[in-house]
């Protein structure tokens, strides 16, 4: 499974999470210690708001860990809000338009996890997205199809309640294919003014996610944060340190929605 994290708050550089923490996203992509896959080679990303009307985006099909780009780029780029995502493929081919994050007008995307039987599936899924949506779906993800998904469900006007009607329609199709347990996620998304983040899987057992338990908790990472850590959060798959009292693990079938610092939770229930 991959392994991605989130940050809003003041302007940091964003090798600060990606390279230099103690467990950071580059030690994750190398050795995840929470996750059924301990090496995530397949592919990276970045996504970063900045002064554009919509986020940079920067994505290989190398280790992270092998990318001295990622490490130039990531040592001079300042952002307030960015997503990093380490990719380890679950059936799907290695190509750069199959790295997270995915980009749609101002909203960033990332996930982490499977919709089981993906291949068995993936028409009736792709019929489901909307005729306008359809000619951006450059990939071949099941990803990417629950980004578009989730667009076509009203995701620009209401983030939760269109992932929720999405692993609606996404477990019923598996269901009726005879699909167990249609659905493993965690997501990150953004619009590059609040962060959303879901840890959901249709047998309630899903893959890891945490936040910081508050600002204070990155300013070890990010020195430049001494004094601005108020308004700082960081939403990872695993803690990027090894102090646990800094992270607060997301509870089962959770939304979290990060706004300026605020971190607010509330129960995320498909119809």
């Amino acid at each position: 499974m991959c392994r991605w994290l989130a940050y809003s708050g003041a302007p940091i550089y964003l090798d600060s999470l990606i390279f230099q923490s103690d467990h950071s996203l580059i030690d994750q992509s190398l050795e995840a210690h929470h996750s059924p896959t301990t090496t995530n080679g397949d592919g990276f990303g970045v996504g970063w708001y900045g002064g554009r009307e919509t986020p940079g985006l920067y994505r290989h099909i190398q280790p992270a860990w092998n990318d001295e780009n990622l490490r130039d780029l990531a040592a001079q780029i300042v952002s307030p809000l960015f997503f990093a995502h380490v990719r380890a493929a679950t059936g799907t081919a290695v190509q750069q338009t199959n790295c997270h994050p995915f980009r749609h007008g101002r909203w960033l995307f990332v996930h982490n996890g499977e919709i089981l039987e993906h291949r068995q599936l993936r028409r009736r899924l792709m019929m489901e997205v909307s005729d306008e949506l359809f000619p951006f779906i450059n990939g071949t993800t099941d990803s990417e199809v629950i980004f578009h998904l989730a667009l076509g469900y009203g995701l620009v006007e209401d983030p939760i309640g269109a992932l929720e009607r999405t692993v609606t329609f996404i477990e019923k199709l598996g269901h009726d294919a005879g699909v167990e347990a249609p659905l493993q996620m965690t997501v990150g998304l953004s619009d590059g003014v609040r962060t959303y983040a879901v840890r959901y899987s249709s047998e309630r057992e899903s893959r890891t996610l945490y936040h910081t338990r508050t600002g204070h908790a990155l300013e070890t990472i990010c020195p430049q944060l001494q004094g601005q850590t108020h308004n700082a959060v960081a939403i990872v798959s695993e803690p990027l340190t090894s102090l646990a009292s800094d992270w607060v693990a997301i509870p089962e079938s959770t939304a979290v929605i990060v706004e300026h610092g605020d971190v607010t939770y509330q129960p995320f229930r498909p119809h």
